[in-house]
């Protein structure tokens, strides 16, 4: 019986494992998470949302697997009863700049095969979000919420009843790669495989090179996103989705309003650089992590490039006035008395060494391994689409 080794027991993780378990059920399949659960980072701190791939590039693979993806959760969800809500959400713009790229914004939806998108009239947009400000409103039906902790539950659970084994506690710390097996070591405990692959998100830079001696090819730069929560009282002010039309130049999509699946609001989030990779608080800190990103050439050379853009997410989040009026350009209404803080996760965006930030996915094979090295936004929600590509272009000769 051959063995394939996962590492990481987030959801692009979990659902690699449950998708080759499907196409390989002869396989014996083995994830290593280094926590004491899965999904405690990236995939168990996001908001929860359902992207149908309005924002990347068409033709990039993101772009098609964000639309497949979506699919395939949906599909997932109604299976297994996992919570889960098609509400649609609106994108706004106000002033001519923020209209144009609306317009932009459209039309690479429709090129993405995006059905449904309409721009709303003032009156359809005060029946669905009456207390949002724009100039103009794309309506985007296909998006929606979800429980992603329930669906890495499922996953688990299917890949435990399909003979998969589940090691947490269990960091990977070493991988000898020899003509036909792979040896890795994680937690004192030596394993024999035939392949590995290597989910791990924040940290997928440097396991490609600790685990294939090779040098990065990029550099996974640590972004934390900060939210703040709707009191009670002050949930009554959106309803849905509510999203500004991000700047094209960044991955993120700005500060916007969720409603999360329990009925919760949340607003956020910013973007600024985590001093760790898994900081979670300004208070955070790895010497490590800070050197590692400071002495990189692309980390430097994007500080120089976007110093305004920066400074002015450390702002956001050094005060609570300056984080409010990003969210008062949709909501005029919102006041300093509807916040109370709220969670806080850290984006693994991946850089170059010119600073460019890289939007797409990033697959890379190595012998016997295969590294997911970028698997930002919308990552959560392409999973099963991220897992499908995996197996059938570079695990198809197994």
């Amino acid at each position: 019986m051959k063995k394939i080794g996962i590492v990481g027991g987030g959801i692009v993780g979990l659902a690699l494992a449950h998708k080759v378990q499907l196409r390989y059920p002869n396989f014996k399949v083995l994830v290593f998470e280094k926590e004491n659960e899965v999904g405690k980072h990236q995939s168990g701190r996001n908001s929860g949302v359902l992207h149908c791939g309005l924002y990347y590039q068409p033709g990039s693979l993101k772009a098609h697997l964000a639309v497949t993806g979506i699919q395939q959760m949906t599909e997932f969800c109604q299976t297994h009863s996992i919570p889960h809500d098609i509400c649609g959400k609106v994108v706004v713009a106000n002033g001519p700049k923020e209209i144009k790229l609306l317009d932009d914004l459209a039309e690479r939806g429709q090129q993405n095969g995006l059905a449904g998108l309409r721009f709303l009239s003032s009156s359809e947009l005060k029946s669905r979000e009456p207390f949002v400000n724009s100039d103009k409103t794309l309506f985007v039906p296909q998006e929606g919420i979800v429980d992603y902790k329930a669906v890495m539950n499922k996953l688990v659970d299917l890949i435990l009843k399909a003979g998969g084994e589940l090691h947490t506690n269990a960091k990977v710390d070493n991988v000898v790669e020899s003509d036909e097996k792979i040896e890795i070591v994680a937690n004192s405990t030596t394993y024999s495989l035939d392949y590995i692959v290597s989910c791990s998100g924040l940290f997928s830079d440097r396991n490609f090179k600790n685990f294939t001696l090779q040098k990065r090819p990029l550099r996974i730069v640590p972004f934390r996103g900060e939210y703040m929560m709707l009191t009670e009282e002050a949930k009554q002010l959106v309803n849905h989705l509510v999203y500004p039309v991000p700047d094209p130049t960044y991955p993120f999509l700005g500060v916007h309003f969720t409603r999360l699946i329990n009925g919760a609001r949340e607003v956020g989030p910013n973007a600024v650089f985590a001093f760790k990779r898994e900081g979670y608080t300004n208070t955070d800190f790895s010497l490590t992590d800070i050197i590692d990103s400071a002495t990189y050439q692309g980390f430097l050379s994007f500080i120089f490039k976007n110093f305004s853009f920066s400074m002015g997410e450390f702002k956001s989040s050094l005060s609570k006035k300056a984080f409010l009026s990003k969210a008062k350009k949709m909501i005029p209404e919102i006041e300093l008395s509807h916040l109370r803080p709220g969670t806080a996760g850290v984006r693994a965006q991946a850089m170059d060494k010119t600073g460019k930030l890289l939007m797409d996915f990033n697959i890379i094979r190595y012998k016997n391994q295969v590294h997911v090295l970028n698997a930002p936004s919308p990552g959560a929600t392409a999973s099963l689409a991220i897992a499908d590509h995996i197996v059938n272009q570079y695990l198809d000769n197994l």
